[in-house]
């Protein structure tokens, strides 16, 4: 059975590991292992950095042991995906792991952004007065192609097609 990282903000969930549970359970129906970073068991130690290293360690690990990584992209804590699961797909993309991913709203960027942020509909800068990339992509270019679905499900769908 092929295991599956699933990498995404969905950890920091009101209940964690009940949203981890209901991704895994997902996985079983697809004919996957779910590998949810909540399932390493990692100690408190002294210093609240030293705890952080060995959670950022045991999830490096969990990817390194999957076979995939399926990548919640949905923005997090404001406009973008949440940044360390977007280090996650880089870190596995680098493996040559397969990464698909999925996000609710795949308008290309710099419709979302100005509706984001208020911007005229002829806007070409940010609020911050930084250029919007316009390469027709809903996400940054450098993750965009990972992007096949709207949400787990459907991500898992594609996924089984894929490999079965």
């Amino acid at each position: 059975m092929k295991t599956i990282y699933l990498a995404g903000p969905d950890v920091f969930e009101p209940d964690p590991i009940a949203a981890g549970e209901a991704l895994k359970q997902l996985c079983s129906e697809y004919g996957f292992e779910g590998l949810f970073p909540l399932d390493n068991a990692i100690e408190a130690f002294d210093h609240p950095h030293k705890t952080a290293e060995a959670i950022r360690k045991a999830n490096l690990d969990l990817i390194r042991r999957a076979d995939i990584v399926m990548a919640n992209l949905n923005p997090f804590r404001g406009f973008e995906p949440d940044s360390g699961t977007v280090y996650e797909v880089g870190f596995a993309e680098a493996l040559g792991k397969p990464v698909f991913a999925y996000a609710g709203d795949r308008r290309h960027m710099l419709e979302r952004l100005r509706e984001h942020q208020g911007l005229a509909a002829d806007a070409e800068q940010c609020l911050e007065g930084k250029n919007i990339e316009s390469f027709a992509l809903s996400h940054n270019l450098m993750f965009a192609h990972t992007l096949v679905a709207d949400d787990a499900r459907n991500c898992l769908r594609h996924i089984a097609e894929r490999f079965s």
